[in-house]
């Protein structure tokens, strides 16, 4: 994995932000996860209550790292009184959630549209 700021795209969408990570998340490595979650959370300083979405449409696979990696920013953005949800989910990833029972963490929408609809309520 590069950098952590170079495996991850922000969009703005009013107050909510999506973000997404690029293929390369999928061989994160253990000691980039603290550095990645910090670079992931930096942008939503500010904004309160933080509303993020994962669109997880560039990422066919993740395994326990990247598990960490969206439980540490759960845990920053649930601090906050935000609320974090998922999109674009593969059927491989969803299934690794559903075993994993992190699909009964946080919202799974199969489209980016979908996912900010429901950060906007």
């Amino acid at each position: 994995m590069s950098e952590p700021r170079d495996d991850f795209h922000f969009e703005w969408h009013g107050n909510a932000v999506v973000i997404r990570p690029a293929p390369s998340v999928e061989k994160m490595n253990w000691d980039l996860i603290d550095q990645s979650a910090e670079v992931i959370m930096q942008p939503l300083e500010g904004h309160d209550p933080p509303m993020v979405v994962f669109d997880l449409s560039d990422v066919s696979y993740f395994g326990s790292l990247f598990l960490q990696l969206l439980l540490r920013c759960h845990t920053k953005v649930k601090t906050r009184g935000g609320e974090l949800v998922l999109c674009g989910v593969s059927p491989l990833a969803r299934e690794l959630l559903q075993v994993t029972a992190l699909d009964t963490l946080w919202a799974i929408y199969d489209t980016r549209d979908e996912a900010l609809e429901a950060v906007a309520r």
